[in-house]
C-alpha cells in the first residue's frame, strides 16, 4: 500500500505503539484486499459489545489505554449498544459478572476517547454521514443504512478494524469507497409495496437471500411511494442480516439511484419479481405457534416516532407478558419528556436504552427468565434469535402489542 508521510510515522511507531498497532492491522487488511491506499475517514463507529469480546478482548482495550498516554483518537468515534441497560438490568436477571464486565469495557473505551453513544441507529440520532463522505462504520444495519440512503462509504468495519480507523483516522480504500464497487450487480422488481414494519424487513430479507454475499449490490424498481426512514431502517438491517448486503438502491428514492441507468442497472435483466405472496411466505417462516412468553421491540433501536406509535397501542392495557422496548440513550430522554415511556410502563412494559437485545446475553436472559416463544416486528431480529434458543415470531406492532396484553398472538 502507498503511504503518506503520516501514515509511514505512524507505522513507525512515533505517534506511540497503539496508532502503530491500529495501522498495521489496517495495512494488513488494505493488502489482503488489495487497497491501493488509505482514505480518510470523518467518523468511526465501533461494534464490541461484552459478550463478543469476552474477558480476554476487554483486558487488550484496557491494556491499549493503559500502557499508552497517547492512545486516543484522532476522529469522532462512537459506540454501538452495550450488553446492558444498567437501570433495567433487574428486569432482564443479568447477574454481576455482566454488570461488572460492561463497566470494564465503558471505562476502557472512555480512556482511548470514544463517545460512548450505545446506539445501532446513529444515523437518526447522532450525525448522519453525508453524501460520499468516508467512514467506518461497525454495525451491519448502521452501514447498509449510510452507503444506501445517506449515500456515504463504508464497508463492514470489524471490531479492531473500526476501533483502528478511529485511532488512525483513515481506512484501506476498497469495497464501497470505490465507485466501481457501487455499481448494481442484481435488478429486481417489487409488484407490491410494504405497508408495516414488519412488511419492510421481510421484503428486505428476501433481496438479501436473493443477494447472496456482501459484494452484491441490489437495484429494486416498482416501489409506488418513497418509504420513510423507519421503514428503510428495517429493510436495509434485514436485508444485511439474510444476506450480509451492505448496499442497496431503490429507483427514484436512494442518492445514487435517480434513474435505474445512474446504477448501471439498465444493463441489466430482471432477475426476480417480488410480490406480497412471496413477502407472507416468508412471514409465515416465523408465525408457527400463538402462544408467547415475551414481546421486544429491538433491533434496529426504536426511533422516538417508533416509540409514539407503541405508547398508544399500550393505552388502557394491561400486560399479562413481558413487553421491552428497546431504543437508544439519545431518544429515550425525549421518549420521557414526550410520555411515551409512562404511556409504555403503566401497561406493565419496560423501555430499555442503549443496548440490543441479541447483543445483551440473549440465551443467558432466556434461560434466566423462562423466555422460549418471543414476538417481534423485526425481521432482523427473528433471523437471528434461533440461534439463541428462542421460538421467535414475526408480527406487526399492533399483533405483538395484543400479544403482550392477552399472552398469545392473534
Amino acid at each position: 500500500m502507498k503511504l503518506n508521510d503520516l501514515e509511514r510515522a505512524m507505522q513507525a511507531g512515533e505517534l506511540g505503539p497503539a496508532v502503530k498497532a491500529a495501522i498495521g492491522h489496517q495495512v494488513q487488511v488494505g493488502e489482503f484486499f488489495a487497497a491501493a491506499d488509505f482514505v480518510p475517514v470523518t467518523q468511526a463507529h465501533v461494534m464490541a459489545d461484552t459478550e463478543s469480546l469476552g474477558v480476554a478482548g476487554v483486558q487488550w482495550i484496557e491494556s491499549l489505554g493503559r500502557d499508552d498516554p497517547r492512545a486516543r483518537v484522532r476522529v469522532p468515534t462512537i459506540m454501538d449498544p452495550r450488553g446492558t441497560d444498567f437501570a433495567k438490568a433487574s428486569v432482564l436477571k443479568h447477574p454481576g459478572w455482566i454488570l461488572d464486565l460492561e463497566r470494564r469495557a465503558i471505562a476502557a473505551f472512555r480512556r482511548l476517547g470514544i463517545m460512548m453513544t450505545d446506539t445501532c441507529i446513529n444515523y437518526q440520532t447522532i450525525q448522519a454521514p453525508a453524501r460520499g463522505e468516508s467512514v467506518a462504520f461497525g454495525d451491519t444495519g448502521v452501514v447498509i443504512y449510510c452507503n444506501s440512503v445517506c449515500g456515504a462509504r463504508s464497508n463492514f468495519e470489524g471490531g479492531p478494524s473500526a476501533l483502528a480507523a478511529g485511532l488512525t483516522g483513515r481506512t484501506p480504500r476498497y469495497g464501497f469507497h470505490l465507485d466501481a464497487q457501487r455499481r448494481a450487480t442484481l435488478r429486481l422488481r417489487a409488484d407490491w409495496t410494504p405497508v408495516t414494519l414488519n412488511d419492510w424487513g421481510a421484503l428486505g430479507g428476501l433481496i438479501g437471500r436473493l443477494a447472496g454475499h456482501y459484494w452484491a449490490v441490489p437495484v429494486v424498481e416498482g416501489l409506488d411511494r418513497v418509504p420513510g426512514s423507519d421503514e428503510l431502517k428495517h429493510f436495509g438491517a434485514a436485508m444485511a442480516s439474510f444476506g450480509s448486503s451492505a448496499m442497496f438502491h431503490l429507483v427514484g428514492v436512494t442518492p445514487e439511484a435517480a434513474r435505474l441507468a445512474d446504477t448501471g442497472g439498465d444493463a441489466l435483466p430482471v432477475a426476480h419479481r417480488i410480490g406480497e405472496r412471496e413477502v407472507r411466505a416468508l412471514q409465515a417462516q416465523y408465525a408457527g405457534e400463538k402462544e408467547i412468553d415475551v414481546v421486544v421491540f429491538s433491533a434496529p433501536q426504536l426511533s422516538l416516532y417508533e416509540l409514539r406509535d407503541l405508547a398508544a397501542l399500550c393505552d388502557g392495557r394491561r400486560f399479562v407478558k413481558p413487553l421491552l422496548a428497546v431504543t437508544s440513550p439519545q431518544v429515550k430522554p425525549d421518549a420521557d419528556r414526550f410520555g411515551f415511556t409512562q404511556r409504555i410502563e403503566d401497561a406493565g412494559g419496560h423501555v430499555l436504552a442503549g443496548m440490543c437485545f441479541y447483543q445483551s446475553y440473549a440465551r443467558e436472559i432466556a434461560e434466566a427468565n423462562g423466555w422460549k416463544r418471543l414476538a417481534t416486528n423485526s425481521t432482523k431480529m427473528v433471523n437471528i434469535l434461533g440461534g439463541y434458543g428462542y421460538v421467535p415470531l414475526l408480527a406487526t406492532m399492533e399483533q405483538c402489542v395484543e400479544a403482550a396484553a392477552t399472552g398469545r398472538l392473534p
